[in-house]
């Protein structure tokens, strides 16, 4: 919190860069970081291989750091937030990604120059708190985990990773099309979920495990899947029963509204405040974690954390409670 007498308090801050990022460059990076030293203690690091920023988050904690600072895209900040759980040090993303969903759903802007000078007014009034995590299969996501579809989109898009610079979200665009009518099986359920009062969907196509919303966006436009998925809730959930053409169209247009009108069908299966679930693939399934592809399974074990890690929270959603809801 400000002193008494005014001052902004320093922060000892480390700054995380992954310089392969979509919208880093060198000048921002240099602008960024020359921003955050002229009230606080920095020093820098850049990211160089898969699982990095996780160390560098773990170090900086056991070092004393106060908050790490992540000016890359959203796998990145995943990284440092399974670094950061349990301790001291909070989170402070910058959007340097194509798309930048956790940042973008908790306030910040999508210009790393205006979200930098957003976290330096958290840190002058003391915005940091605990918020909750979700998890799958012991790993921690900030957002969302993705099963079937846009998970097998995901691999595509990292099959042309080279190409996101440069083409952002038409890049996506492309690869959901080709995925949902060329590659990915439609004709059949993939897996069955099962619930905490034990109930069950059998018949998955699709789903999506979320912590915040909204679940991505389409530009600049949100894309809500669970308008109730907030900072502090417990898990929603999302499972498609059907990936027939018509029924998913249906759902692409309630969720680029307010996502409110997802409930109701028989095609769609929507859930809130769930601590717990579980998917069992009938094979096995594709899956991503904050937009980062991790493969098939067979099976994925899901739980809420309460309270999980500290994160720099934007004046903004700090007024609302942290709540950040859909657009009508």
């Amino acid at each position: 919190m400000p002193s008494p007498s005014g001052r902004i308090p320093n922060v000892r801050i480390l700054l995380v860069v992954n310089e392969s990022a979509s919208s880093v460059t060198a000048r921002r990076q240099v602008v960024i970081r020359r921003m955050l030293a002229d009230f606080h203690e920095v020093e820098t690091a850049a990211t160089n291989r898969r699982g990095h920023a996780t160390k560098l988050a773990l170090d900086a904690a056991r070092n004393g750091i106060d908050a790490v600072a992540v000016l890359g895209g959203d796998g990145t900040l995943n990284e440092v937030a399974n670094g950061l759980v349990g301790t001291d040090c909070a989170l402070a993303p910058l959007p340097g990604g194509s798309t930048n969903v956790y940042s973008r759903a908790i306030g910040l802007s999508d210009d790393p120059i205006d979200a930098t000078r957003s976290t330096l007014d958290s840190f002058a009034a003391g915005s940091i708190r605990p918020v909750s995590l979700g998890s799958v299969n012991g790993r921690y996501f900030l957002f969302h985990v993705g099963v079937g579809w846009d998970a097998a989109l995901v691999a595509e898009v990292e099959r042309h990773a080279e190409l996101k610079r440069y083409f952002g979200h038409a890049l996506f665009i492309y690869a959901g099309m080709r995925t949902f009518f060329a590659t990915y099986d439609r004709s059949r359920p993939h897996f069955r979920a099962t619930f905490p009062d034990g109930t069950t969907v059998d018949d998955g196509y699709f789903a999506v495990c979320l912590n915040v919303n909204p679940y991505t966006y389409v530009g600049a436009r949100p894309f809500n899947l669970a308008p109730n998925a907030t900072l502090d809730n417990h898990l929603s959930s999302v499972v498609l029963r059907s990936m027939r053409t018509g029924s998913f169209l249906a759902l692409m247009a309630a969720a680029l509204g307010s996502g409110r009108r997802l409930r109701g069908g028989t095609a769609i299966d929507v859930r809130d405040d769930i601590a717990r679930l579980r998917i069992s693939a009938r094979s096995t399934v594709p899956y991503q974690v904050d937009g980062d592809y991790l493969g098939e399974i067979d099976r994925l074990e899901f739980a809420a954390h309460p309270a999980a890690m500290r994160l720099v929270v934007p004046l903004s959603a700090a007024r609302h409670g942290g709540r950040r809801r859909a657009r009508s």
